[in-house]
């Protein structure tokens, strides 16, 4: 079996560990400490957190969507697999390092995501970029630090809370889905989900559609007249 390469880390703005890509043989992976955050073997659950968004928005002639974190751009691919050419997408990574290795070591598995017209890359907290936007978005997709309960940066938590998620039903347009990926289910969240104002539905989900791990992903929807 080949051996790992560390390719390059990255420090995580506002955490106090590091981002390590790896490579072995055509397989990437980003590790956080000794958990694996993304692997490129293994897609189906994050391409399925943009399928099942954009399945909800699908009536729209021009959607707009926000996708917290790059990652290895699976999401963001199975996105644009399904929307119009009239959509906008916008991606919010926090990591410039990350958008570095979209662009350089891993540009094999992203294509040519990154130059598509439809899509703006932001270099800056995804809440930010919620908090700033009041109706724009008619899907917002999260995939960031492993789920509500985060691993890397403590202040993602405030994406999950009550209060966040109060600011992102605000950011999304009437009928609006906001659509969460996790390692694994979270009763206490879809519940919070429901109190904040949202119709939820949550999705089992395998890491490679059919095998893998168990991962969870909401579908969570602002009412038609919010």
């Amino acid at each position: 079996m080949l051996a790992w390469t560390l390719l390059d880390t990255a420090k995580i703005p506002g955490g106090e560990e590091t981002l390590r890509l790896k490579k072995r043989g055509h397989e990437f992976s980003i590790m956080l400490g000794a958990n694996e955050l993304m692997n490129s073997r293994l897609s189906g659950s994050e391409e399925a957190l943009a399928t099942f968004a954009c399945e909800k928005i699908a009536a729209h002639k021009a959607p707009r969507m926000l996708i917290g974190g790059l990652g290895m751009g699976f999401t963001l691919r199975a996105a644009l697999s399904k929307l119009p050419e009239t959509a906008g997408v916008d991606v919010a990574e926090l990591v410039p390092s990350v958008v570095a290795w979209a662009r350089g070591p891993m540009a094999e598995i992203h294509g040519t995501s990154l130059t598509d017209p439809r899509v703006s890359i932001i270099e800056d907290d995804v809440g930010a970029v919620i908090a700033a936007a009041k109706g724009r978005y008619h899907a917002i997709l999260l995939d960031v630090d492993n789920g509500p309960d985060g691993l890397s940066r403590p202040s993602n938590d405030r994406l999950y809370d009550l209060n966040g998620l109060a600011v992102t039903l605000t950011a999304l347009a009437p009928g609006g889905v906001l659509s969460v990926w996790s390692s694994g289910p979270d009763p206490k969240f879809t519940t919070r989900l429901k109190r904040a104002g949202f119709s939820v539905e949550e999705k089992p989900i395998r890491a490679n559609g059919k095998t893998g791990a168990r991962h969870m992903i909401w579908l969570a929807t602002k009412p038609a007249g919010g």
